[in-house]
């Protein structure tokens, strides 16, 4: 059995795949693929045809696309379950997944962790006016999050570790990042306790991406 997954080292899809693999105690072969350089690998629009990451090759089946990835992951290989049994909660789990996707991308990574962090790490330009957007519209996606995240269970779909959680801990570890980010976060109080004990999960820490220092 060969599993094989492509991605970029920054890119939070990446890190969603690659952090699933690791709660699931998988062993894989990294392929680095930058789907933004222009001189990339024609093959790769094989695999995927809009050149984004992740891909996943396990032998001879490809699969593209986070959440089909995630849950092909959980689904394929041994290892603790990431999908809750009973019908309410997994669909929960999914609803969180898409709320992520949909509502919390956009402005936790591609507006603050990109123009306020990433950017001028990397020294690229950034524009301060997409971090201010970012903010703004950050509140309300962490409140709908912190509504639906479970108030009993360690996680936030309750008692077991799900691929909500495996969604969400990337994008607030690169939210988290900026300042501003972690302090609206904080305010949370149920994403507040669960980021307190996401963050220190050792698949966590293994899978975090080695950005540029300040």
């Amino acid at each position: 059995m060969t599993i094989e997954l492509y991605g970029y080292k920054y890119s939070v899809y990446a890190w969603i795949a690659r952090l699933a693999l690791h709660e699931k105690g998988c062993a894989y072969e990294w392929r680095e693929i930058n789907p933004f350089a222009d001189d990339g690998p024609a093959d790769y629009l094989i695999k995927h045809p809009f050149r984004r990451v992740p891909v996943l090759v396990h032998d001879d089946f490809t699969l593209y696309e986070t959440s089909a990835v995630t849950r092909y992951v959980d689904e394929a290989f041994d290892g603790p379950s990431l999908q809750p049994a009973m019908p309410r909660e997994r669909a929960r789990c999914q609803q969180i997944i898409s709320v992520i996707d949909s509502y919390a991308y956009w402005p936790l990574v591609r507006q603050v962790f990109s123009h306020g962090v990433f950017r001028p790490r990397t020294g690229r330009e950034a524009d301060p006016s997409e971090v201010l957007r970012g903010l703004d519209a950050a509140p309300r996606v962490l409140g709908a999050l912190e509504q639906l995240a479970d108030d009993g269970g360690p996680f936030l779909c309750g008692d077991a570790m799900s691929l909500a959680d495996v969604h969400l801990a990337p994008m607030m570890g690169y939210f988290t990042l900026y300042p501003d980010g972690a302090m609206l976060s904080g305010r949370q109080r149920r994403l507040a306790r669960w980021w307190a004990a996401m963050s220190e999960r050792s698949a966590f820490k293994e899978t975090m991406p080695d950005l540029p220092q300040v």
